[in-house]
């Protein structure tokens, strides 16, 4: 096996094994497939004991290839290399060519399967054993010849070492075979032990009641988790939507489902804590009236005032002191102080670090998602090849019903446009004077929709200015709904005005098209958002000295998010069935409006952000977000399927998701988390309301707490220090800061090591794919050598000596 080029040349004349050849076991099989010279020898000695002979060629074909280049193929019809039937029979006898479709070859892999499987259980191995008695694979030929083949034998050595596993590794390997129900069926009963021996075993009291009883337990236990199983599915509405829409209107339009599908997530897993720290605990112990409480008059839902204003609703609901002990003078300067024996839980404190730790879990999940995203997205190497893996591998055999089969069709049809649009978009290339004025377009509609952006700011902050100089009254409130009304206003009108502009772009690629569309309806609310903040507690909190400033704030963003979500449903009314009604009944026309993917992206992120803002000032803000959200599901959807089209360009978003949580986490939570950091350490809260009423900040309720437990004795003093050492000193922070970046340092080298290593392999196959090619080629070329020195003998032998004594005197 070592010299090759001997070996390759002498393929046909080594009928027998070299001496000293060992035939190797089962435990050496895999060697076997790694070999391709190893293979080339079995199966040429294979044919050599037959008596196949070599096919015959043409003369015209003998002698061009005699004449023409000696280390060339030849070449078929369509450009494809023509070998001869030996090279064909030993190219179909490889492992990668019969697996999975011989029965014996698949009962000869899952043979040495069960082989090793046994070996691990504890069974004496083969090696122990003497070479008479090990069963060989090597005496079982692969090919799929009949005669050759002994599939009776390997199959009753996989039953025999089928028998020797346990009832769970049985079932696991059989499970895994790639055969029929019906063979697997006939292998698990010749595999399961005899009647008799069960009988005997019942008859002597092997199987007492006890068996019985934990038998009928641990089937009535998988009974109940199947049961579980199917209960679990039926929860879980959204998948079978989800499917249907992937494959009517492709992934992109998906990628919003599945996007509000994961803020839900995030809501709710923001909502718990709140709810069991905060709000319940306070609904349980409610503070002492300060005043009477006005009556619910049904406009609370819309202005967020009124009734709403003394619950757990809002901010200044909330007791400054230890539960269960009501304030007596909230004005007198000092905090209220418990009786003995109450419930040592200090509202202030769980309101600080509550709201503190589901920030920090938000956080940590939010990173998390984006991190898996980048990975499944952004995947190190290329996706070369994935026209054929979605056209050979995506069909799923297992789905029987005739919707799930139309579905799944619709699906890998939808793919298989994206994959295609994809690759027309990579094929178009545009000259220098369509580039230069195509710069010049997008220079122009980037100037404008900047310029819109601003006069809508500076809307809003001239409005907003209007109201803080025109106070409303308690009996006014509706009045407060005109800010929010043109906030919402201006959201919904920019973004169409942005699609007006768009169209003259004409960009070449839809999905550069949604990245500018979600970038300049992104700066237009965060913008807008940034003005709002400074409204709130640059200018509100000093018009509000002697009132609740920060129900207010919490007042101001229910009313925007419930003007959104108002807003969004006249822009699904509008916007997609009035237009589909307006375009069949008047223009005639049969085409549908697509879905606006950026404008309903940032829609969401836009709710998402009022939330994470409101959240400080209104606890329960998270819960109106998962009503809403689940409501713009099914609105969404039932919109979506009524009224909406396939994008006329289908388009692949592959990084959608990806872009999505990126958005989420930088622009979003970051600018809630500067804004609340700044409320709890910079401003002063109200003197009249809340959990920090007699506190210059509201992180000032963390060093009071501190110096009490530096009070309470030594069993605490490790609280204190911790304080002390780990948050009020900068260095720790300083300290982690730095290992966090070398981490992410770390990180991303081993990322370009992956990308190196990934570069080496894909060579290295490369060149193993050149190196078989070399010895196809080589094999083919020798049997072409053979084919000609053997008809030249035959001619030879057939030509009269005389025709060649006269060819000579020609000469």
């Amino acid at each position: 096996m070592s010299q090759s080029p001997a070996f390759v040349l002498n393929v046909l004349e080594t009928p027998e094994d070299p001496e000293g050849s060992q035939e190797p076991s089962p435990y050496d099989e895999s060697e076997v497939h790694d070999s391709f010279h190893q293979l080339i020898q079995e199966q040429s000695r294979w044919v050599a004991e037959e008596g196949l002979e070599l096919q015959q060629r043409q003369p015209e074909t003998g002698a061009l290839g005699a004449s023409g280049s000696d280390h060339e193929t030849m070449l078929g019809p369509e450009g494809a290399p023509v070998y001869s039937m030996a090279t064909l029979r030993i190219l179909a006898s490889m492992p990668s060519r019969t697996i999975g479709r011989s029965r014996g070859a698949i009962i000869s892999q899952y043979y040495s399967r069960t082989v090793k499987l046994r070996r691990r259980a504890g069974r004496p191995q083969l090696r122990d054993m003497g070479r008479s008695a090990r069963p060989s694979l090597r005496l079982y030929d692969l090919e799929l010849d009949s005669a050759v083949l002994e599939e009776e034998e390997k199959r009753g050595l996989l039953v025999k070492e089928l028998q020797g596993l346990t009832a769970a590794q049985r079932d696991h390997m059989l499970r895994g075979m790639p055969l029929s129900l019906a063979e697997k069926r006939g292998l698990r009963e010749e595999s399961r032990p005899p009647r008799g021996k069960h009988r005997a075993q019942w008859h002597r009291g092997l199987l007492s009641c006890c068996d019985q009883l934990r038998d009928s337990c641990v089937l009535a236990s998988h009974n109940l988790g199947l049961a579980l199983l199917s209960g679990l599915q039926a929860l879980m509405p959204w998948h079978y939507a989800l499917k249907r829409i992937g494959g009517r209107f492709g992934s992109s339009v998906l990628s919003y489902f599945l996007f509000l599908k994961t803020l839900l997530a995030f809501n709710t897993l923001l909502l718990p804590p709140l709810l069991a720290f905060i709000v319940g605990v306070q609904a349980a112990f409610p503070p002492a009236p300060t005043g009477p409480v006005p009556a619910f008059t049904g406009l609370e839902l819309l202005t967020g005032g009124g009734y709403f204003t003394h619950s757990v609703m809002y901010y200044g609901y909330y007791s400054n002191a230890t539960l269960n002990q009501p304030c007596a003078s909230p004005l007198d300067g000092s905090q209220c102080t418990p009786e003995a024996g109450s419930l040592p839980y200090s509202m202030p404190l769980a309101y600080l670090f509550t709201l503190g730790a589901a920030f920090f879990i938000t956080c940590i999940t939010l990173v998390y998602s984006m991190s898996r995203s980048f990975g499944e997205s952004y995947r190190v190497g290329s996706t070369s090849g994935v026209h054929a893996i979605t056209v050979f591998c995506s069909w799923d055999y297992k789905v029987t019903q005739r919707w799930a089969t139309r579905l799944q069709h619709d699906n890998i049809r939808t793919q298989l446009k994206e994959l295609l649009a994809e690759w027309q978009s990579r094929q178009h290339r545009r000259s220098a004077c369509g580039q230069l004025r195509r710069v010049a377009v997008l220079g122009l509609v980037w100037l404008l929709c900047l310029g819109t952006t601003l006069g809508c700011t500076l809307a809003v902050y001239t409005f907003s200015e209007l109201m803080i100089k025109s106070p409303v009254s308690a009996e006014r409130e509706a009045v407060l709904l005109l800010l929010p009304l043109v906030v919402c206003l201006l959201n919904l009108g920019g973004p169409y005005l942005f699609r007006i502009l768009a169209a003259l772009e004409r960009h070449d690629s839809p999905v550069l098209e949604v990245y500018v569309a979600i970038c300049r309806n992104l700066i237009l609310k965060m913008v807008t958002l940034g003005i709002l903040c400074y409204h709130w507690l640059g200018r509100r909190v000093g018009t509000l000295k002697d009132q609740c400033w920060e129900n207010f704030v919490g007042q101001e963003l229910y009313r925007l998010m419930v003007m959104d979500f108002i807003f969004t449903l006249l822009d699904t009314l509008l916007g997609e069935l009035v237009w589909r009604l307006f375009s069949e009944k008047q223009l005639k026309r049969k085409g549908k409006p697509e879905f606006d993917i950026a404008g309903n992206v940032l829609e969401l992120i836009y709710g998402q952000t009022l939330t994470w803002l409101g959240v400080l000032f209104s606890p329960l803000l998270p819960a109106m977000q998962i009503i809403k959200l689940l409501l713009l599901f099914y609105i969404k959807k039932a919109s979506l399927m009524a009224n909406c089209q396939a994008p006329r360009r289908p388009w692949k978003a592959s990084h959608m998701s990806t872009v999505f949580i990126s958005l989420l986490c930088f622009p979003s939570f970051l600018g809630a988390a500067v804004f609340l950091c700044y409320a709890v350490w910079q401003v002063k809260p109200s003197s009249t309301c809340g959990p920090f009423r007699t506190l210059d900040t509201m992180y000032e309720a963390g060093k009071v707490w501190v110096r009490r437990l530096e009070k309470a004795g030594p069993r605490v003093s490790w609280l204190p220090w911790i304080h002390r050492y780990l948050v009020e000193d900068t260095f720790p922070i300083y300290l982690v800061s730095a290992l966090l970046l070398a981490v992410i340092y770390l990180n991303i080298q081993v990322v370009k090591g992956q990308r190196k290593v990934i570069c080496l392999l894909k060579e290295q196959i490369s060149n193993e794919g050149e190196d078989k090619i070399f010895l196809i080629n080589k094999l083919q070329r020798v049997y072409e050598r053979k084919e000609r020195s053997r008809a030249g003998r035959t001619e030879e032998a057939v030509t009269p000596p005389a025709l060649l004594t006269d060819g000579w005197d020609a000469q």
